[in-house]
């Protein structure tokens, strides 16, 4: 884990301005976890200009920032990225560009630490790729997701591509395998979502009309005799929305823990699942600088092609 002992003094690079500082401090004190970041920036240790900032300061070319000596106790300390971790997200590495990098996440791995979750992709690749002074997540996948997800190295980029999601200018792909007959005709749901604690501090996501605004198109790749693979395209982007749309319709996916029924975890079981059936397979962007569309595919992991095997049996 790297840790500072002394005060250190960070002339802010015309490369490192516009984003924020205590997404700067997390990628300076690699290992320190983000509520460590806020209490030494609330507790005014950290200085710009020799002046105290809010967390959401966005720095500016030419800014001289005070980084206070760091010593972690161990059980807050993000952990270090293993040998094995440090290789898979090497070798997971789909497509980069001047700006930008797609990778093939894998399924089980946090998009970033937090809630008991020590390192998270984001945290565990800014420890690989040291070279980068700037790695931002443009969008999540749930923990269970494998597949196609964007991150972006400069503010610019990921301002940019922000704004090609806001203005819905992102094709997002997803394959999922999903339980029964999904019916040919039906290639649309829009339910409204609502995040609730279902206890224990654990967060999930319900159709309520009162909830966000909610849209999924779904598409049928392939029909079983009781399970279905669908493509889905999600219109818009609330948290687990693929997976509650799909429920809602009466066709949860398979090795899906939090909204899956009897019949879609017992063919998750005589599949051989052992995880969530849902991967990004595809994304397309306008690249940040000339906004030509750029086209990622990730190829789908191994045990979800032994699923599809032993369905078509």
């Amino acid at each position: 884990m790297s840790e500072g002992r002394e005060v250190q003094w960070v002339d802010i690079a015309p490369e490192q301005a516009g984003q924020r500082i205590d997404n700067f401090l997390m990628t300076r004190l690699k290992g320190a976890p983000r509520a460590l970041i806020y209490r030494i920036v609330r507790k005014g240790e950290v200085r710009v200009n020799k002046k105290r900032v809010k967390v959401d300061y966005r720095l500016q070319a030419g800014d001289l920032v005070r980084v206070p000596p760091l010593r972690l106790a161990p059980r807050e300390a993000v952990k270090e990225v293993s040998d094995n971790l440090r290789d898979l997200l090497i070798g997971s590495v789909i497509m980069e560009g001047p700006d930008w990098m797609v990778i093939n996440k894998p399924s089980g791995l946090a998009v970033h630490g937090g809630s008991g979750v020590k390192i998270g992709l984001i945290e565990a690749l800014r420890q690989v790729r040291d070279d980068l002074t700037f790695l931002e997540l443009v969008h999540r996948l749930d923990r269970d997701t494998s597949g196609c997800l964007l991150l972006a190295k400069s503010r610019d980029a990921l301002v940019t591509l922000n704004e090609s999601l806001k203005k819905h200018a992102m094709d997002k792909r997803y394959l999922a395998l999903v339980s029964g007959r999904w019916p040919a005709r039906k290639t649309y749901v829009s339910a409204r979502l609502d995040r609730f604690d279902a206890g224990n501090g654990e967060r999930r996501v319900r159709v309520d009309p009162n909830g966000k605004v909610s849209r999924t198109h779904f598409s049928v790749v392939e029909t079983f005799e009781k399970v279905t693979l669908i493509e889905a395209e999600p219109v818009t982007g609330r948290t687990h929305q693929i997976r509650v749309h799909a429920a809602h319709a009466g066709h949860a996916l398979l090795g899906d823990d939090k909204y899956g029924t009897r019949e879609s975890n017992h063919m998750a079981q005589r599949l051989g699942l052992g995880r969530l059936f849902l991967h990004a397979r595809a994304l397309t962007f306008p690249e940040p600088g000339n906004g030509r569309p750029v086209t990622v595919k990730a190829p789908l992991p191994e045990a979800l092609e032994e699923a599809l095997k032993r369905a078509r049996k």
